[in-house]
């Protein structure tokens, strides 16, 4: 063949190449979803309603929507009752093993699912989180449970109790998980000492700067907070704010605490890196619409 019929098949050949190329879309990333206090992975009307949702929104999208324990019921009650460290040590396996993760996943948290997520970005970079979204997680933790979700009311109401006669005793603190982020303004020392998950993953007692590189590698750290929201107080801890220290009226944004002024987790850093989003929504805890998730948070997932 001569040397200018070869170069034109060559040249044929490029261009078929090129249009298949441009004719595909890269896979879509896979999601990891936690749900928060008294619900399930799979619930219809929440967890089970975002994973269709994603899925119809991107079409092949893997969505993995976590579950602690062996059926529902444990599920559940898990939310409630198993130490939160050992929830996210499962978390850490169940994603290590799972062959759809291995290149990479975004991850949203729904209220304590949220701060969840964060430890699981600190603690596990292997597969890596990509994107964190957090709707309604409380960072920086809560002091008050003054609503509680669907059917749990009489079960808040034990932990109300429960947590006034002693939120940092070992045993309240191994065994509740909503005393595990139970932040008390007024007892700021025994919260640094005794709280055995969130002190832990805001650095508290020391840094750890494997917890710091292993969350700074996030390309966004995405925060929704309710603007009506009734379940949550201090409402600023789902954007990482808290009450000031010693009294537990007065809150101060992220910007004003020493986790970010001392950029003990690197949040400072990210946030001039442009990593740090700061969504808000009106409407109760979890309540958004749609519309909302398709205009707000599925461009992080896309």
């Amino acid at each position: 063949m001569c040397p200018a019929k070869m170069a034109a098949l060559r040249a044929a050949a490029l261009c078929l190449s090129l249009s298949l190329c441009l004719g595909c879309t890269a896979a879509a990333v896979p999601l990891v979803i936690w749900h928060g206090m008294g619900d399930s992975c799979c619930n219809p009307q929440s967890m089970g309603y975002i994973k269709k949702l994603v899925e119809r929104k991107i079409p092949g999208v893997y969505v993995l929507s976590l579950k602690i324990g062996s059926n529902l019921i444990q599920d559940m009650e898990n939310s409630f009752f198993m130490n939160v460290n050992d929830q996210v040590r499962e978390v850490c396996s169940q994603l290590a093993e799972d062959p759809h993760l291995k290149g990479g996943y975004n991850a949203m948290g729904f209220s304590q699912g949220g701060q969840f997520l964060r430890a699981v970005a600190q603690r596990c970079p292997s597969p890596p989180m990509l994107n964190l979204i957090s709707v309604g997680g409380q960072h920086q933790g809560v002091y008050g449970f003054p609503r509680c979700p669907g059917e749990s009311s009489h079960i808040c109401d034990w932990i109300r109790k429960t947590l006034d006669l002693g939120a940092y005793t070992q045993a309240v603190q191994e065994h509740l998980v909503q005393a595990e982020y139970w932040h008390n303004p007024l007892k700021e020392e025994d919260y640094r000492k005794n709280s055995i998950f969130l002190a832990d993953i805001n650095q508290e007692r020391g840094v750890n700067e494997t917890y710091k590189k292993n969350l700074m590698t996030l390309k966004k750290f995405v925060m929704v907070k309710f603007l009506n929201d009734t379940m949550v107080d201090p409402l600023i801890s789902e954007w990482f704010g808290f009450y000031k220290s010693g009294q537990d009226k007065e809150t101060v944004p992220l910007k004003e605490t020493s986790l970010y002024t001392e950029d003990r987790l690197g949040l400072q850093e990210m946030d001039k890196a442009g990593k740090l989003v700061f969504l808000g929504v009106e409407g109760d805890h979890l309540h958004f619409s749609e519309e909302w998730f398709d205009t707000a948070l599925l461009p992080f997932l896309q």
